[in-house]
């Protein structure tokens, strides 16, 4: 399946903990959530014109189904409240999206609505959740919560008034009134992880959610998840655009090919499980990544670092020099093309169902 469109879709994974996020050691005295690193990399992301950035939990109960990179046992690390962060990072970033991860099993339906959508009007409509730990489709937790946090969402009109709000389900009971109006991009944006393994997940991934970031270990492994999902969605009556595929990706970055290999194998990155990794210098990257997008393996990808540690440097290097080289090629905008989450996204604003 080739894709009309070779311009790709970019986000950054902050990791669900945060080591010195400058790297530099405590002594220094600038430990992992000190702000002004948090906002150099969320400035360094919109520089380079990235759909969003995503923060996830990392507790028991909220637990990230990304790459194993837990951290050392040497190392000191912090695991923010997402929506917390995110709200800060409004105030000091103009376009890109802001996405809180959150898992089912650890919150309630009314009070992550509320979080999300006070996030969307915060930053002027760049609020989305990530569906973290989603659990098996089979129960209907999971189901019935994002039905209802949607309900929640669309329980004020367009127009600004509230109106009285009642569901009882399986799993859940939440009546009374939604206290935040409707978002400025009507609602905020669903991103499910998409487990492969889970039929019935994927099944209800494509149905609810507006992006999906699976890790695909091969290409062809993700031209075949791929090609699956967009049959998927327009058997649910949506249009193939509507639902965006942005494969969650390692990228190791050097000057030259060989010192990249050499930095991935230090990084054990080809021996983890999950995402594959883009290695090399940045023409190389560039050109693998266009390619794979280009070639229907996914719509986008969610860069993540080998290390945590490593993600400022990689992502500046990765700004400074394969955007730029993406862009001369046209597989990558040069300019935001709107305000919203959506807008870079190419979503259109849901409709209220009201």
């Amino acid at each position: 399946m080739t894709r009309t469109d070779p311009r790709m879709h970019l986000a950054v994974h902050l990791p669900s903990h945060l080591p010195w996020a400058d790297g530099r050691p405590a002594t220094a005295g600038r430990g992992p959530l000190d702000f002004a690193s948090l906002e150099r990399l969320a400035r360094t992301a919109e520089r380079g014109l990235f759909d969003f950035l995503v923060v996830d939990p990392y507790t028991d109960a909220d637990t990230c189904p990304g790459p194993d990179i837990a951290p050392r046992p040497y190392e000191p690390y912090a695991a923010p409240e997402p929506t917390a962060v995110l709200s800060a990072l409004a105030a000091v970033t103009d376009r890109i999206g802001l996405v809180a991860g959150a898992a089912p099993g650890a919150h309630e339906p009314f009070e992550l609505a509320r979080s999300l959508a006070t996030l969307d009007h915060l930053s002027g409509g760049r609020a989305a959740w990530h569906l973290v730990a989603p659990g098996s489709a089979d129960d209907g937790h999971t189901a019935e919560f994002v039905g209802t946090a949607r309900e929640l969402w669309d329980s004020w009109t367009p127009d600004g008034r509230p109106r009285t709000f009642a569901r009882q389900g399986r799993h859940f009971a939440v009546s009374g009134e939604f206290t935040v109006p409707r978002t400025p991009q009507g609602r905020p944006v669903v991103i499910h992880p998409l487990d492969p393994d889970d039929a019935a997940g994927r099944e209800f991934a494509v149905a609810t959610a507006d992006v999906l970031c699976p890790a695909h270990r091969t290409p062809k492994d993700g031209r075949e998840r791929y090609a699956d999902v967009k049959r998927r969605s327009t058997a649910h009556g949506r249009a193939p655009d509507d639902l965006l595929v942005m494969a969650r990706a390692f990228c190791v970055l050097a000057a030259t090919d060989a010192e990249a290999r050499a930095r991935a194998v230090a990084a054990d990155v080809h021996d983890r499980a999950g995402p594959p990794a883009f290695v090399g210098a940045p023409r190389t990257v560039a050109a693998a990544l266009a390619e794979q997008v280009a070639h229907g393996t996914a719509d986008g990808f969610v860069l993540v670092p080998a290390h945590p540690i490593d993600l400022l440097d990689t992502l500046e290097s990765f700004v400074d020099e394969v955007v730029p080289l993406l862009q001369e090629q046209g597989a990558f905008r040069t300019e935001y093309a709107g305000r919203t989450l959506r807008d870079h996204l190419g979503l259109p604003e849901p409709a209220w169902r009201g």
